[in-house]
């Protein structure tokens, strides 16, 4: 067989056109939009306690529905998954200089929502097969000062929540969820981020459904779920009059979600399985086209799991191949391969926590008294995720693009001929 030369030495690009790019936004979408807009109520919140203190019809009906759809006995819905991990942090009760595990391998408000609250950020490594947080390595980073987990179901993928809530017991540590990235998957039958004392779902722009910027916060938990709910909605001035009596982090935000949003998410929610089982469908026949290329590792899914496939990862044998993420990506770049992403956020080797600089310019909370040890941020606490990051992980992000059969099958050619020229890249290496 002929093997072409590569798009980067001048041969001719295995996907000649860029994809076309995701929208799960149609028709419904506008139509619901419009009927909003015309009743001129684009959000109907009061921050005061009165029957509007819960928000307007569109708010109370895309709750009521993902309820359902999550099977859980509280939605509540807020402006960004960002606040909603800050609500769930605080809801649970968590108290300044109390430490918090969580995941280094995710996006950097997961971490950050501990901090807002004066908590401790302690990372534990992850899973090299899930990407998730490794229950082992939480247990070695649980000390008298842990009052909760936040494990991060990444890529799609959900955390090992047997082990995690086996651990949060026996412990009496409170369990957040961050599955921003895997909506309407299923851990063991139930749907993933359900199985948390909080948990919740990003509906940002990018993600498999969304309302521009948005979230959603899920509890089965009543007192849980009437702190969140506080939180997002100014909780110092409701207390009083709804008859609360414990004040703890009742520092109200306005994290409230606007009725055009919620219409938006009403029809989106409708969407959400077919949207998942598309990507799902894609992610298979790329794996089969992909799995049998020496020193490339396909996607890993437990089998009590299912993959969203937010992103789809992949592992490089840099030994094995004797080339560098770096020129594997350019070459895959070449061949017009786009959205891929070499390594992935560490978060504790962020400025913020290796310089412990916060809060103000002196150190807070790290050097205050709230901070009750020295705790460890250097490189080297999560080598595994520090490994991945530095080398060998090699992502392509499936929610940019639509991706029918065609697409992926250029996929799949384009991963094949800079393979067949791997020998070829070593000499220019």
């Amino acid at each position: 067989m002929t093997v072409k030369t590569l798009a980067l030495f001048g041969g001719s690009k295995a996907i000649p056109e860029p994809f076309k790019r995701y929208n799960s936004i149609g028709q419904e979408e506008l139509e619901s939009v419009k009927s909003i807009v015309e009743s001129g109520v684009l959000s109907q919140f009061l921050g005061c306690w009165d029957p509007d203190f819960y928000g307007g019809p569109k708010v109370q009906e895309f709750e009521r529905q993902c309820e359902a759809y999550f099977g859980v006995k509280h939605a509540i819905t807020v402006n960004s998954w960002t606040s909603g991990l800050i609500a769930a942090v605080g809801a649970i009760g968590i108290e300044p200089g109390d430490e918090v595990i969580v995941s280094p391998w995710t996006m950097c408000a997961s971490a950050t929502a501990i901090l807002m609250w004066n908590a401790i950020p302690v990372f534990a490594d992850i899973e090299p097969e899930t990407f998730c947080i490794n229950p082992s390595s939480i247990e070695k980073n649980i000390t008298p000062y842990t009052k909760a987990i936040l494990a991060i179901d990444i890529f799609g993928h959900s955390a090992d929540m047997d082990a995690i809530m086996d651990i949060a017991e026996r412990h009496g540590l409170k369990v957040i969820s961050d599955t921003a990235q895997a909506p309407g998957t299923l851990y063991k039958s139930q749907k993933t981020g359900t199985l948390a004392h909080v948990g919740g779902y990003s509906l940002n722009y990018h993600k498999h459904i969304h309302t521009g910027e948005g979230g959603l916060l899920v509890t089965n938990d009543d007192d849980i779920a009437e702190r969140l709910q506080l939180i997002r909605n100014h909780a110092e001035a409701v207390v009083e009059d709804k008859g609360v009596h414990n004040l703890t982090n009742m520092v109200g935000y306005n994290f409230r979600l606007g009725e055009m949003e919620c219409a938006i998410g009403i029809e989106q929610l409708k969407k959400l399985d077919d949207l998942v089982a598309g990507r799902q469908r894609a992610a298979e026949r790329l794996t089969a086209g992909l799995h049998e290329l020496e020193g490339l590792r396909t996607p890993i899914v437990n089998p009590d799991c299912t993959h969203a496939y937010y992103m789809y990862p992949l592992i490089l044998d840099i030994d094995k191949l004797g080339v560098s993420r770096t020129r594997i990506i350019e070459a895959l770049a070449a061949e017009g391969v786009d959205g891929l992403a070499g390594g992935y956020v560490n978060v504790h080797l962020l400025p913020m926590y290796q310089q412990k600089i916060a809060f103000g310019s002196k150190g807070f909370p790290w050097t205050s008294d709230i901070c009750r040890r020295d705790v460890n941020y250097t490189k080297g606490i999560c080598p595994v995720a520090e490994g991945l990051h530095d080398s060998s992980f090699l992502g392509y992000e499936m929610c940019v693009y639509e991706l029918t059969d065609t697409d992926v099958d250029l996929i799949i050619q384009a991963f094949k001929k800079v393979w067949a020229n791997i020998e070829k890249l070593k000499l220019v290496e």
